[in-house]
C-alpha cells in the first residue's frame, strides 16, 4: 500500500522540528553600484506610475467636465477677456510637465540611493553594522 505525495507532505508538516536554527549576520557593506542600479530602477518605476497616474487623473477630470466648470468660474472671476484655462491645462502641457517631473524623479531617487549607500558604508565604521537575525522554522 503506497501513500500519495499529499499524505507524505501532511506527515512531514505535522512533525515538529527539534530545534530551530538561528543565524545572526552583520550587514557591514552595501555595494555602491548595486544600490545605484536598484535605486535607478525604483526611480523609473515611480516615474512611470506618476506619468500614468497624471494621465488618468487628467482624463477623469476632463471627461467629468470639471475643467469646463473651473474654466467658466475663472472667466467669471477674471472678467470677460480672461485666459482660457483649457489652453494652459491641456493634455500636452500636463503630460509634458509630468514627463519633466518623472525625469527629475529618476535623477533624484538615483542620487539618494547613492548617497544612502555612501552614508551607510561610512557609518558602519562607527557603528559596526546592522545585526540581522534569521531563523529556520
Amino acid at each position: 500500500m503506497s501513500s500519495s505525495v499529499a499524505e507524505k507532505l501532511a506527515k512531514k508538516s505535522s512533525r515538529r522540528p527539534t530545534s530551530a536554527k538561528q543565524v545572526r549576520l552583520k550587514l557591514v557593506y552595501i555595494d555602491f553600484w548595486s544600490t545605484v542600479k536598484l535605486s535607478f530602477l525604483a526611480g523609473i518605476c515611480l516615474a512611470i506610475i506618476a506619468i500614468v497616474g497624471t494621465f488618468l487623473v487628467w482624463t477623469v477630470l476632463d471627461r467629468t467636465g470639471i475643467f469646463d466648470q473651473v474654466n467658466s468660474l475663472f472667466k467669471d472671476i477674471s472678467g470677460a477677456g480672461g485666459t482660457d484655462l483649457k489652453a494652459i491645462l491641456g493634455l500636452g502641457q500636463v503630460m509634458g510637465f509630468s514627463l519633466v517631473v518623472g525625469v527629475l524623479d529618476i535623477i533624484v531617487i538615483t542620487a539618494l540611493g547613492a548617497v544612502f549607500a555612501l552614508l551607510y558604508n561610512l557609518s558602519v565604521k562607527i557603528t559596526g553594522g546592522l545585526l540581522v537575525g534569521f531563523t529556520n522554522s
